[in-house]
């Protein structure tokens, strides 16, 4: 099992050294904008290199909306990430699973997501598996609870797409975590990333505030089940830098069963 974590985008390789890190995920660009990413003068380094690489999408991506404005550029800045993310060689590009307006049929943001694929395969493919998110909050999102996650994977499935399961997100979107590997894996048939992250605020709460794995209002013991069972790579997005994060991924190794290099 590869664990790494979210890092600073200026020198993923230095941050994952100060961590003990096997994998890293960072933005390529501003992930409160709009920009395009440009290429990168260490994608020969990071396509060498020994550790894992994934790339995270812009916040600021929801391509379930059905106001055009933000859907169609939207759309186009995640294909324009991925052919980032490929030619980085990364594993993967995290996207959040969006949602719709007050008001509006979830079933339109489902058939959004399904012609986002569409529109990516009839412009040569993401060319980097593209891993959907679970939420934490809106009573609107498309991926915050496993009703939701199995009508949107009915809709974009055939597009082989990938799950990333954020254990914060989880928790703090209303699913509990016991048994949820099972339960996500009923619904997708697979989990590809773990974003293992403790929460700062209650289940159910809506809030997407992650802790330490060791802190927070989950039992670190549920954590490290879910991320035993999913037997996925793993990401933390955790706070206190590289002490904070080289502490969770030691207490991960710990825990789960030796190092994984």
């Amino acid at each position: 099992m590869r664990i790494g974590a979210h890092v600073d985008p200026a020198d993923p390789l230095a941050e994952a050294a100060s961590r003990a890190a096997d994998a890293v995920q960072f933005f390529l660009s501003d992930p409160q904008g709009w920009k395009a990413p440009n290429p990168r003068e260490d994608a020969d380094r990071l396509r060498a290199a020994e550790v894992d690489v994934y790339v995270h999408a812009p916040y600021v991506v929801n391509v379930a909306t059905t106001n055009n404005r933000i859907r169609i550029p939207s759309r186009k800045l995640l294909l324009g990430h991925a052919t980032g993310a490929a030619g980085i060689g990364a594993k993967g590009l995290i996207v959040h699973g969006g949602h719709v307006n007050a008001g509006d049929d979830l079933a339109t943001g489902f058939d959004n997501w399904r012609k986002t694929f569409a529109y990516a395969a009839e412009n040569g493919g993401f060319g980097v598996p593209v891993l959907i998110e679970n939420t934490a909050g809106g009573d609107n999102a498309c991926a915050r609870r496993l009703d939701a996650l199995a009508r949107l994977w009915d809709a974009v499935g055939e597009y082989d797409v990938g799950f990333c399961l954020d254990t914060c997100h989880a928790h703090a979107g209303g699913e509990e975590l016991l048994d949820l590997v099972d339960r996500v894996k009923a619904v997708t048939g697979r989990i590809d990333l773990i974003h293992a992250n403790n929460s700062k605020d209650a289940f159910n709460s809506g809030r997407d505030r992650h802790d330490n794995l060791a802190g927070g209002t989950i039992d670190p013991e549920l954590l490290v089940a879910v991320i035993r069972a999913a037997g996925a790579p793993v990401i933390v997005e955790t706070p206190g830098g590289a002490d904070g994060q080289g502490a969770d991924i030691a207490f991960l190794r710990e825990h789960l069963g030796g190092t994984t290099a």
